[in-house]
């Protein structure tokens, strides 16, 4: 089936049949064409005699689009936002971004002003391609970039680019066909049962009680410091409700959820606990158990704990992998759930991801099946 394309944006006529477009003029099938609607998704029309017939109402179609109220807005806004420079389209964009959390418009804006705005402030709008972006994701890895950081930049370009592609700026995505930084779950360093056991004796009961919160239920840094024993919902679960802000020290909604949404996680029998005897020792406030050591009023500061855990790398109490962060302990979590055959579908609920591409992206090489191991468990099956 051959296709005969006119002026670009008009569409294309064609015939599904076995003669040559040389000889379509004379054989007895009839034209269809092909063209995008008002709603930007391909359709198909059919029954024209003549190639005139298909090449008149495609025209039809293209000027009746082309005079459209929407297709006139959209013209409106790629005049106006074509133009515009990279920065200037990002400082308005912002303005909307009124979801986004202190920490995370912190971490944004250390993005743009370290990466996008240095490599596109000037650029305009309408001059991104898939080449330019894969030049800049190119530029990133000679720098010598960090892996980690090249995913936080690429997700944030494309998260301006994604919009300025619903405005109708490109007629393609300039994400289209682009090869996204990938991240190397090997870089994760994870502590071993024994060195997970040394970590969490070498600190406070603080420190001990955040270890056992991240490693056993898999909270994040924030979540584990927003601990409160009111959260626990039955013996073996955990409802993670907030967590504490690292910019404001003050208790905030999850990462990836709305206000008043919370995710119940596993609550093993030691976990809970430590828990409980550090309530019993130290008291709540309002069920919370980590304040702040000048004011217990107030949610602890991320410094605390941070600060511990930079003395006990230093002081060498603990057999600590080289280039673990604290963060490595909910990997830890991450590898005993995967190690023990626990679906990664539920992993990715319990560690709160935003989907289970996220998790399995990062923690695939933990996952204990393999080719072979598939093939020898399918034999069994068979053989039964």
């Amino acid at each position: 089936m051959a296709t005969t394309g006119l002026t670009r944006g008009m569409g294309s006529f064609f015939k599904e049949c076995e003669h040559a477009e040389s000889r379509w003029s004379k054989c007895p099938h009839e034209y269809k064409i092909r063209y995008r609607n008002a709603a930007g998704r391909q359709t198909e029309e059919s029954g024209f005699a003549t190639q005139d017939k298909a090449k008149i109402r495609l025209a039809e179609v293209y000027h009746a689009r082309k005079n459209s109220p929407q297709s006139q807005r959209k013209a409106e806004r790629i005049q106006k936002y074509g133009v515009m420079h990279f920065s200037d389209y990002v400082a308005e964009w912002l303005k909307g971004q009124r979801d986004l959390s202190p920490t995370s418009l912190r971490n944004l804006d250390a993005l743009l002003r370290n990466h996008l705005l240095p490599a596109f402030g000037s650029r305009r709008m309408g001059t991104f391609d898939h080449k330019v972006v894969e030049a800049f994701i190119q530029s990133m890895e000679r720098n010598g970039i960090g892996m980690a950081t090249q995913t936080n930049v690429f997700i944030s370009l494309k998260t301006i680019l994604l919009d300025a592609h619903r405005l109708g700026l490109f007629e393609d995505s300039p994400l289209d066909g682009v090869k996204a930084p990938q991240y190397d779950p090997k870089r994760a360093a994870i502590p071993s049962v024994t060195q997970l056991q040394q970590i969490r004796t070498a600190g406070d009961d603080a420190f001990r009680l955040v270890t056992d919160l991240m490693s056993g239920c898999g909270l994040r840094n924030g979540e584990a410091y927003a601990v409160n024993i009111n959260n626990i919902v039955a013996d073996d679960v955990y409802r993670v409700t907030e967590q504490v802000n690292q910019a404001t020290s003050a208790y905030a909604r999850l990462k990836h959820r709305k206000v008043g949404e919370y995710r119940d996680v596993p609550l093993p029998a030691r976990t809970k606990d430590s828990i409980e005897q550090y309530a019993d020792t130290y008291g709540t406030v309002d069920g919370y158990l980590l304040r702040n050591p000048k004011d217990i009023t107030r949610a602890i500061p991320h410094h605390v704990i941070d600060s511990q855990w930079r003395k006990i790398k230093k002081s060498g109490l603990a057999d600590i992998p080289e280039g673990m962060v604290l963060y490595g302990l909910r990997h830890f979590f991450a590898s005993n759930c995967l190690s023990n055959g626990i679906p990664i579908t539920d992993v990715a609920e319990w560690m709160g991801h935003r989907s289970v591409d996220v998790t399995f992206t990062i923690y695939r090489h933990l996952m204990p099946g393999s080719i072979s191991r598939a093939a020898q468990l399918l034999d069994l099956g068979l053989a039964t």
